[in-house]
């Protein structure tokens, strides 16, 4: 796969630590001069721009959170001159405030560059048809990918999100090489494709860069037998940059962080301690080129772990493992902790599942807490004798009971039940806070 660009990418590990550190200070030193929000926060921890002579001393920066993000709307975190500003971008907002990311033209540039390393690594070049199915506008999806296959000179077709007919029909009569939308979404589109008619083994497609929603490996199993693909999770944020900050290579053995503009921390999520390599913890990451809006060490809530293991794609940046969850979608039943990728992962193992599920948490009459995992399972199954229902719903109690230590209530559904999503799966239904 070409690797787009090999200076930064495949960098000595002492040139970009270099680079790292000096970066690191000029943002401090743009943050402390330049938001009072980061002046107040690092005097108050007793840090100045004058402090930070090593990496190491990033340890000694405050958190930022999302929280911070959204009580400082809209401009209370921005370290240029508005009139300096070419795009703004938003969350979605639909748990409140919108957090803002703040573009000068120079993140523009940082940006088109870091999404052309994300499709790269997917195989893409000058002459590939990109269907992006991420949404434009606020969201920052959209036009994330279009900024990195216009940098790489890729023909794209900017379809959006939804449309499910006419996204088949456009990759059919375009000759789409390369396809960009949640991971999700990508099996709705198998789905359909299989009720229009539509071989993907037909078609040009690929690959496909999927990101949005944390997805198992046994989910990208799914992807790439059912679209006949590569399949490639991509990572980013918002608040960071939107898509671009890691994304995955041909080997698929972690996504690569591009640490020449991003620098990454795991921490204990609950005492915010930094935790060596390859132990599991809450990933943070802090700006080193934004212009726009800069942020010190932010609080992702995913988590992963960082891998320092030579690649053989020849890149040497560090990887971070596919996430594994996010702290704000752990699931506590009776004290056992969980995440939606997990039961995931064992779904998508048991034939005769379909990559469709929802979990549904509630206090029974006992006042505990029960979890209810709704899955779709194939047609002929359902269809069926009950014994094969049954034998099939035990199989994925006792493999569930067996991988998480919790036992959960399987309620077999038919095909096509559990609503579909075009952007982000809703996963889990929380009655306890109803």
């Amino acid at each position: 796969m070409p690797i787009w660009n090999k200076e930064a990418e495949c960098a000595s590990s002492e040139a970009r630590q270099k680079l790292q550190l000096d970066r690191l200070q000029k943002t401090v030193e743009r943050v402390y001069s330049r938001v009072p929000f980061y002046r107040e926060r690092l005097d108050r921890a007793g840090v100045n721009p004058d402090s930070i002579t090593s990496l190491k001393d990033i340890a000694r920066l405050p958190f930022t959170s999302k929280d911070d993000l959204r009580q400082t709307y809209p401009y209370g975190l921005l370290a240029c001159d508005p009139a300096d500003l070419v795009e703004i971008h938003t969350s979605s907002g639909t748990t409140g405030t919108p957090v803002v990311g703040a573009y000068t033209a120079l993140d523009i540039d940082m940006w088109s560059d870091v999404m052309a390393r994300t499709l790269s690594m997917a195989g893409c070049e000058k002459g590939d048809t990109v269907q992006n199915g991420y949404g434009y506008g606020l969201f920052t999806g959209g036009l994330g990918v279009h900024y990195g296959a216009r940098r790489i000179g890729a023909n794209i077709i900017p379809i959006s999100a939804g449309n499910t007919r006419r996204q088949l029909m456009i990759m059919r009569d375009f000759g789409t090489t390369l396809l960009t939308c949640t991971p999700s979404y990508s099996l709705f589109l198998a789905e359909a494709a299989l009720e229009e008619g539509i071989d993907f083994r037909t078609l040009p497609l690929k690959a496909g860069c999927f990101g949005a929603e944390p997805w198992s490996e046994n989910m990208r199993v799914e992807i790439e037998s059912k679209l006949n693909i590569s399949a490639h999770d991509i990572y980013g944020l918002t608040e960071l940059i939107g898509p671009g900050v890691a994304s995955e290579c041909e080997h698929k053995n972690g996504q690569h962080f591009n640490e020449d503009y991003f620098y990454p921390e795991i921490v204990n999520p609950e005492t915010g301690e930094v935790l060596p390599d390859g132990e599991k913890g809450e990933l943070i990451i802090t700006s080193l080129q934004r212009e726009g809006t800069p942020l010190l060490r932010y609080r992702t809530r995913d988590i992963t772990y960082l891998m320092r293991e030579a690649c053989p794609c020849g890149r040497t940046s560090v990887r971070i493992h596919r996430l594994l969850g996010r702290t704000d979608d752990m699931m506590i039943i009776r004290g056992v902790n969980c995440f939606p990728s997990q039961i995931e992962n064992v779904l998508m193992r048991i034939e005769g599942t379909q990559p469709h599920y929802q979990i549904v948490i509630d206090r029974g009459a006992t006042h505990l807490d029960e979890i209810e995992v709704q899955v779709e399972v194939e047609q002929a199954i359902f269809s069926d004798v009950t014994r094969a229902m049954e034998q099939l719903r035990k199989r994925i109690h006792n493999e569930l009971k067996s991988e998480l230590g919790i036992s959960a209530h399987i309620k077999l559904v038919e095909p096509r039940s559990i609503a579909r999503s075009e952007g982000k799966a809703q996963r889990i239904i929380d009655k306890r806070s109803l």
